[in-house]
Formats: structure tokens, sequence, C-alpha cells
């Protein structure tokens, strides 16, 4: 089974291209995606946020470790103290991005493509090789976002960090319904009382982190 958080890198990812959409903020989101997959599997949780100057802290409660070395490396990372979830989510991403596309490449789903830039500055892409799985993900969202199907955890998990990247209405076709609906039944399944509160909390703290990370980056954008 792949992880939440390469399903929201192969949902980024152009099959074509092989670039990265949202790749300002992809950071802080794959970050989030790692910690909601540790919420899902009971490993963490998430205190409730005291007043507005006390950030929520999160911490690991179980000693057993992921069978998957990426969940294993971010679980020993919430088990080194207690540490605000926005500051957590940031330091699970840094340098994931990598071994998530490596990951995948050994899955077969998508190769590294190297060239240059105006000839000169050298980058790697990562067109797709077999979507499949890919497709696979794009139906349950799909199903969720635009057929009204009731989504399992994983699905909607994965609806909530593409809704706060504001991604989750790009990630469909939309079958006839507007940009606004698609937006709207995300919110919705985002917000539901569907899992357990440790799980709601990390995706609140995750999802919290991504809409600052999105809003600075838009508004670095707007001054420059």
């Amino acid at each position: 089974m792949t992880l939440i958080a390469e399903d929201l890198l192969l949902l980024l990812l152009d099959d074509e291209k092989g670039t990265l959409a949202a790749s300002t903020y992809l950071q802080t989101a794959l970050g989030g995606a790692l910690l909601v997959e540790l919420a899902l599997g009971g490993a963490v949780e998430v205190e409730e946020k005291r007043g507005f100057w006390h950030s929520a802290k999160v911490r690991a409660t179980t000693p057993t470790t992921p069978t998957d070395p990426l969940l294993a490396a971010a679980l020993a990372t919430v088990a080194e103290k207690e540490r605000s979830a926005q500051d957590l989510v940031n330091r699970l991403g840094k340098g994931v991005k990598d071994d998530l596309l490596a990951s995948l490449e050994r899955r077969g789903m998508v190769e590294p493509r190297r060239d240059k830039v105006l000839g000169l500055f050298p980058r790697t892409t990562w067109p797709a090789v077999d979507s499949t799985h890919e497709d696979a993900v794009r139906r349950a969202l799909s199903a969720a976002l635009v057929s009204g199907a009731e989504p399992d955890d994983r699905t909607r998990a994965l609806v909530a960090l593409l809704d706060a990247l504001g991604r989750a209405h790009k990630s469909v076709e939309h079958q006839g319904m507007s940009v606004g609906e698609v937006r709207k039944r995300a919110r919705a399944l985002a917000d539901g009382d569907w899992a357990a509160k440790a799980v709601k909390d990390a995706i609140a703290a995750s999802t919290a982190a991504m809409t600052a990370a999105v809003a600075a980056g838009g508004a670095a954008a707007a001054s420059s």
C-alpha cells in the first residue's frame, strides 16, 4: 500500500511534464500527510489547543515502529520531544520529497528525466510511467467529491489535505459540477464527524500549517 504522502505527491505531479504543482509549500504538505498517516495508525496524538498563545503539541503514543521506513523516521522525530504541530509538519516534510519520489520510482509509477533549463540549469522532472494506481486514487476522489459516495478514512484525509492546498477541485473531473460545488463538498468531507479525535486533530493541525504556508506564499508573490 502506498503512503498518503505518496498519493498526494502523485496527484501534484503533472503526468506528462513531471513537474510539481504547489511546490512552494510542498514540504509542509508532505509533512502533514505523514503526520496524518501516523495518526490514522494510532501512533501519535495532538493535544487540544489551549488559547491563542498556546500551540497544540504532538506526542508519540506507541513504541511500535512502523514497517515503512519513512513512517518510522517520522515517528522517531515525533518521539524526540513534544513539538508544535506547525513546527513538526515542517520537520517531517524536510527532504522527504526525494525519498517519496525514489519510492514511487521503485514502484514503477514515475521515472526521473534529467535535462537543462535554457541549456544551462540542471533539473530533474518525474513524468508518469504507470498511472494505474494514481487513476484509482482519482476515481476514489471523484466518487467522493462528485458522485457523493462515502469515502474511506484515507480518502477523506487526502481530501482534507488537498482542500488545504486549494487543489481538491483540480484533482478530479467535475462532470457538470461547478468549482464552488466541488470545493464545498471537499470542505464538508474534511470537516465531517468521521474520524477518531486523534486523527481529526492531526488533520486540523496539518491543514492549518498548510493554509498558513499557502497564505504566506501568496503574500510573498503579491509583494514581489
